[in-house]
Parts: C-alpha cells; sequence; structure tokens
C-alpha cells in the first residue's frame, strides 16, 4: 500500500511579502510553517501507516526553504520525501499548482491514496484537491474527517452540514482532511537527525516533463487583481457617568444608527 501526502508551506504572517507587480507572495523570502490542515493529514497517514504497514510519501511544491518542513514530515512518517521546485512554478494558481501535483502523483503510480490538506491557511479555496483528483481522473472526496480500508475498498467518512456520510471508494482516490484530531505524535529526534544529512529528492518541469506556459503566472487562468492593506481608522469615545445616564445614552445612539427600533 503506498500513500501520497502533499504538505505546504505557509508564511507566517509576520513574515508575509506580496510582490507589487504580480500581487502574489514571495514565497521564497518568507518563514514558512506547516500548513496545519496539512499537519493533519500526516497524523492521519502516519495511523493507516501503523495499521497497513504502508508506504508514506510526501511531496510538496515550492521554493527550498520547504525543505525543513518535509523533513519534518519525515520525521513523523514519511519514508520518503520529494521537493517540487522549478523558478517556473513562481505565481501558479490552484489550477497551475494541481498541475505540478498531478503529474508528480502520476509519477509515483502505483499509489492507493492522497491525502491533502482541506485548505490552505493562506488561500482558503479547498480547490487544489479535487483539481488534482480530476487531472489524475481519479474520485474526489472532500471534507474528511476519517478513513480506513476494507476489502479492498477505502471507506471515509465525510462531515456534512446534515452530519456524518459514509462512502466507499475502490482505490486509488484523493481524500482532503478536516479531522478534528484530539493528538499529534511529536517528531522523532532520531529521524530527524536521520534525515539531517540524507539528499533530498528535488524535482523541476523538466523531471515532470511539463510544458513551461501551462505552469507558474502565465499558466494561471486566475489572477489576483490587487491588493491592499486594510487600516482601522480610531473612531472610540470613552463615555463617563453614572450607569443610567450611560444607558440611555447607549440606547439613543443605537437607535440613531437603526440597530434599535424607536
Amino acid at each position: 500500500m503506498r500513500i501520497i501526502v502533499s504538505i505546504k508551506g505557509v508564511p507566517k504572517l509576520e513574515t508575509v511579502k506580496v510582490d507589487p507587480e504580480t500581487h502574489t507572495l514571495r514565497r521564497e523570502s518568507a518563514e514558512l510553517m506547516l500548513n496545519p490542515f496539512d499537519r493533519s493529514a500526516l497524523e492521519i497517514a502516519a495511523r493507516l501507516k501503523e495499521k497497513y504497514h504502508a508506504e508514506v510519501i510526501a511531496i510538496s511544491m515550492g521554493p527550498p526553504n520547504v525543505i525543513p518542513l518535509l523533513r519534518e514530515a519525515y520525521s513523523i512518517c514519511a519514508d520518503r520525501i520529494i521537493l517540487l521546485s522549478d523558478r517556473a512554478f513562481a505565481g501558479a494558481d490552484t489550477l497551475a499548482t494541481s498541475r505540478v501535483l498531478a503529474q508528480a502523483i502520476k509519477k509515483l503510480a502505483p499509489f492507493d491514496l492522497v491525502l491533502m490538506g482541506l485548505k490552505s491557511a493562506d488561500g482558503e479555496t479547498a480547490q487544489v484537491p479535487p483539481e488534482t483528483a480530476a487531472l489524475l481522473g481519479i474520485p474526489s472526496i472532500t471534507n474528511v474527517k476519517d478513513l480506513f480500508f476494507e476489502d479492498k475498498k477505502i471507506i471515509a467518512l465525510r462531515e456534512t452540514e446534515y452530519g456524518l456520510e459514509e462512502l466507499e471508494a475502490e482505490p486509488p482516490i484523493v481524500a482532503s482532511l478536516y479531522p478534528k484530531l484530539d493528538y499529534f505524535r511529536p517528531p522523532s529526534f532520531k529521524r530527524l537527525l536521520e534525515v539531517k544529512n540524507r539528499e533530498l529528492e528535488i524535482w523541476s518541469a523538466k523531471d515532470l516533463e511539463l510544458s513551461i506556459e501551462k505552469l507558474g503566472l502565465s499558466g494561471s487562468p486566475t489572477r489576483v487583481s490587487g491588493v491592499f492593506e486594510k487600516k482601522f481608522a480610531d473612531k472610540g469615545e470613552i463615555w463617563e457617568g453614572e450607569p443610567e445616564e450611560l444607558a440611555k445614552r447607549l440606547i439613543t445612539l443605537l437607535k440613531e444608527k437603526g440597530f434599535l427600533k424607536a
């Protein structure tokens, strides 16, 4: 059994910089952290690995500063880690990103399961998992809380607005996870030391046999039209007086603003 986990490095808020021309994040200069939803995907992969003796491969698309996060994935459960990195990937929207991930996953075939976080903390579109599945031509199950294998089939528990839904699918599938886990295993210090001196696999656009025109900013059908920093004007007031007087004043103000009917 082979499980592929796609992880993403998201910028820490205080290190975020935006390219003024392309309006895209400058990820190469940002301090990255592991996307929280992908941390859940790694934990689920670790549990499946223990239960079914599966091989786990972690992949990530990004600049070289993603490498520590891939090493973290190795320390948690991954048997193999691969960085998908090329200047041609820069500025990719969800579709261009999915093209790279799908091609890398095809290269790792055969596989039984692809795990991804439901969405990324810096984008929140939740588009990459189903888009990747569509490009691979395999089923996608979203908002998965838990899953397991039974009689060579995958049983996924999916949360909907009406409650839990149980789905059955034949592998391979892409599952995007939004579990509410009560425990995350800590990284193994032994495995961190082991991976520190290991040469990392890095796949470029050429390695993946991808056309440059379908990658990065040029291959992205969606663009960010503008970016601005939200500023808050300080218009607060401090009222002093007796409670009854202040209460009447507040009620009068709420009526003037239309929050209370006269």
